[in-house]
């Protein structure tokens, strides 16, 4: 066997057994957020810090230097620059750079304190109480400064923690793609608003029991894709998507008796990221063609399903009348129309996860400006709270009541995801772009969606998109298969088209 052959067939298996151990990881982190009991978390830290020391210990083991070095040398004669193996030992070498920058010690205490953190978080918020979660706040932003330093960087701290979730992307650039969608975005919610017009939404706060909520939510997911023998779903504070290993995608949501769309939305876009991780190569798991290319890319899976589809007129079409059947006393007096406008009511709110298209990337915003502050200490954690509502006020024109509703509402930071948040205005632009090239590319996708028929969209997404893992960046993926750069435009196309006839815009 060619020494590359060979080589790389060494590397591939200690990647994927090393896989194994991750996917034991995100089991314990499965749990922690689902079915751990609250007084279990310290142990839970102890169980996640070893895992994390074991894991690091292998992706950084000087034997994956020699065998990416060894592969490296015959690369260029043995594969082309474009070819599945040339990407593989790209990505695995970035892979090994970065971890090896890191010393264990830190990737230890960083699990060890997520752990803990979040815990803190959860009660935090319960109580809506920032002063216990505020200590754990301030050690993780040590820490994250703390592996900024480790990793290195020219000018800015938080372009290498944005560079583990959205590889390749800065602040700098993202300030200015943000700053135009804002540009184009203010103005829009602010002609809404301007109309006085509002949505129905009181006919989606109605009685809607949890247990049919829960069975039509699996039936709309089943029908966009997500492969339930392959996958689950289960409760949470703060819905989120899981894989622990090949054929095992977990989904989480949370319901409301009085609000339809949290749950059932919350579904369909976690169901968006369930169907992309199932459409990765079984084969590649734990190597880098078997893994999501950025989170961007993976937000645009949800962000897709959750808004273009199933916010469309088309989509419900063919829902409506079974969800008038799952719900008859609640539903039976309601016009498919104003059902259709409710769900895509556009105002301006505290909560993100709840935030309509048009005014999500506001709240993306705000938390993008703040972590930054906070990381290059130009904001002191025992600020937060005020800084968070007078931002609010200034770019939604609402002001939270309490720190629950407030800068205690998201999971992330207490998890030490500093440099996430923008990955999800991202997927908002990248899933318009990936929308448009869909609808050009096959024709007549709503007159499927009204038939429910999803296959179509989802396998043009396999292909273009799902299939490749990190075989291409972010950029050149939407580039390659849309046939332009990032842009904002697409979006406001697809938000203008949507809200104009049920705003009466101009």
């Amino acid at each position: 066997m060619p020494v590359f052959d060979q080589t790389y067939q060494t590397l591939k298996e200690h990647l994927q057994q090393t896989a194994i151990f991750s996917s034991i990881e995100e089991l314990l982190g499965w749990d922690e957020r689902t079915l751990l009991p609250a007084q279990a978390g310290s142990y839970r830290a102890d169980q996640m810090t070893v895992l994390a020391g074991l894991i690091h210990q292998r992706r950084t083991a000087p034997a994956v230097g020699e065998w990416l070095d060894t592969l490296e040398s015959s690369l260029s004669t043995s594969h082309p620059a474009d070819s599945p193996e040339a990407a593989e030992v790209r990505e695995a070498r970035r892979d090994y750079d970065r971890e090896s920058k890191i010393p264990q010690k830190l990737v230890e205490e960083l699990a060890k304190t997520s752990v803990l953190a979040q815990q803190a978080w959860a009660e935090a918020r319960a109580q809506d109480n920032f002063a216990e979660f505020a200590p754990w706040l301030e050690k993780t932003l040590d820490l994250k400064r703390d592996q900024a330093d480790a990793l290195g960087y020219t000018d800015d701290p938080y372009d290498v923690l944005l560079d583990e979730f959205e590889p390749g992307e800065t602040a700098a650039n993202l300030r200015q793609v943000l700053s135009r969608l804002r540009d184009e975005l203010a103005p829009l919610v602010a002609e809404i608003v301007a109309t006085g017009k509002q949505a129905p939404v009181e006919l989606l706060q109605r009685d809607y029991s949890i247990d049919k909520q829960k069975s039509f939510a699996r039936f709309a997911a089943k029908s966009t894709g997500f492969d339930f023998d392959c996958g689950r779903i289960d409760l949470t504070v703060h819905p989120f998507c899981a894989t622990l290993g090949p054929k095992d995608c977990r989904i989480t949501t949370r319901y409301e008796e009085n609000a339809f769309s949290s749950g059932f939305f919350s579904v369909l876009h976690e169901a968006g990221h369930g169907i992309y991780e199932q459409g990765l190569p079984d084969q590649e798991f734990g190597m880098p063609l078997g893994t999501a290319t950025s989170l961007g890319i993976h937000e645009s899976q949800s962000r897709l399903w959750e808004n273009f589809v199933g916010r469309s007129f088309a989509f419900w079409e063919y829902f409506f009348p079974k969800l008038q059947l799952e719900f008859a006393s609640t539903t039976r007096d309601i016009a498919l129309d104003d059902f259709f406008f409710a769900i895509n009511d556009v105002r301006p709110s505290l909560i993100r996860v709840e935030a309509d298209e048009a005014t999500y990337n506001l709240h993306i915003l705000i938390r993008f400006e703040l972590e930054q502050a906070l990381l290059n200490q130009d904001l002191s954690v025992a600020d937060l709270p005020g800084a968070w509502n007078e931002k609010y006020s200034e770019f939604l024109g609402v002001r939270p009541p309490d720190d629950a509703q407030g800068c205690l509402q998201d999971i992330h930071w207490s998890g030490g995801a500093i440099g996430y948040f923008p990955t999800y205005s991202l997927g908002n632009l990248y899933a318009a772009q990936l929308f448009e090239s869909a609808n050009s590319d096959l024709g007549a996708l709503q007159d499927q969606f009204r038939r429910g028929e999803f296959g179509t969209l989802r396998e043009w997404l396999r292909d273009k998109v799902h299939q490749h893992g990190r075989r291409y960046p972010a950029k050149q993926l939407v580039q390659d298969v849309c046939g332009e750069p990032l842009s904002h435009e697409p979006l406001i196309r697809h938000l203008r088209s949507k809200l104009q006839p049920l705003y009466g815009l101009a």
